[in-house]
């Protein structure tokens, strides 16, 4: 089954499948994340409550729900891979989660062991290397790792190749506008120590709160002193859509103003410039600064 997916020589590891890759910039980011995977897991997860944790996200909730089953579905970037694992449960849709760190994607798969979930393939590699096939995917999800590659764009192209025609994308990446509050923030822990960071990070707060350490580290650590990172706008990510045949359908922040996300995949209208500048600025005065600054385009290939 997987070779009808995957076009490059692969080793298997048990339910893993390693692809070599010798890219610097990937090999530093697989580093980064060896120790400290990103995101890391509750002690004593399980199926159901990463079903519930999955659940309760909008986002993550509405897409599976859009998505059914029978789908092809590609996960870039997935890390420990708790996205792709929970939209597997309880369908019988292809997930295939890719990403560069072995001991991420090894979490994951242990997990997948552990609680018997079967329609997951955990596929170790570098996105640069056009791992799959072309027009094989119903849905690629793809949010908070373009930003971590030398070349986003690029990598952006190669994703676009795996849809399906009609087939959607999520994309995230921290926004250039947006995220002017973590900077802030990393600033401010630079000159008077690590410890302000639980001062001053809500979320970092919240996760000492409530005594979840390994998660707590693991969002330090990718927040604050991650090795490569950059930072989007609304307008070079429209420029991307256009030059890869791919539709504008929604955002997160939305460009309607009204920020409900029940219906995602309901086509909104395109952001003008002066509306992207004041959504951008807007998103460090509420959750999405305090988070990061990421934002999301979901398109449709045309």
């Amino acid at each position: 089954m997987i070779d009808k997916f995957v076009k490059v020589k692969f080793e298997k590891d048990g339910d893993l499948y390693l692809t070599k890759y010798t890219n610097n910039s990937t090999l530093k980011v697989a580093e980064f994340y060896k120790d400290k995977p990103f995101p890391d897991y509750k002690n004593g997860e399980t199926k159901q409550s990463l079903l519930e944790i999955g659940d309760k996200n909008l986002v993550s909730k509405y897409i599976k729900n859009f998505i059914g089953y029978n789908k092809n579905i590609l996960e870039v970037g997935s890390g420990t891979s708790q996205l792709s694992l929970y939209l597997a449960i309880g369908n019988n849709n292809n997930i295939y989660a890719l990403d560069p760190t072995y001991n991420s994607l090894k979490i994951g798969s242990e997990f997948a062991k552990n609680n018997k979930i079967k329609n997951i393939k955990f596929v170790q590699g570098d996105i640069f290397d056009d791992i799959f096939y072309e027009n094989k995917f119903d849905f690629v999800w793809c949010s908070g790792v373009l930003h971590h590659t030398e070349n986003p764009e690029l990598a952006f192209k190669i994703l676009c190749r795996y849809l399906k025609k009609d087939g959607y994308l999520l994309l995230g990446l921290y926004n250039k506008y947006g995220r002017k509050i973590l900077e802030l923030r990393r600033y401010l822990s630079k000159i008077f120590g690590e410890k302000i960071i639980d001062l001053i990070d809500p979320v970092a707060k919240k996760l000492k709160k409530n005594h979840q350490k390994r998660k707590y580290d693991s969002w330090i650590n990718d927040q604050y002193f991650h090795p490569i990172e950059s930072t989007h706008t609304f307008k070079e990510i429209l420029k991307w859509f256009d030059n890869n045949n791919i539709e504008f359908i929604s955002s997160i922040p939305s460009t309607d103003y009204l920020n409900n996300y029940d219906n995602l995949i309901e086509k909104k209208s395109r952001p003008d410039d002066l509306n992207s500048i004041f959504l951008q600025i807007n998103m460090n005065f509420n959750e999405f600064g305090e988070e990061g600054g990421l934002f999301m385009f979901i398109g449709r290939k045309k």
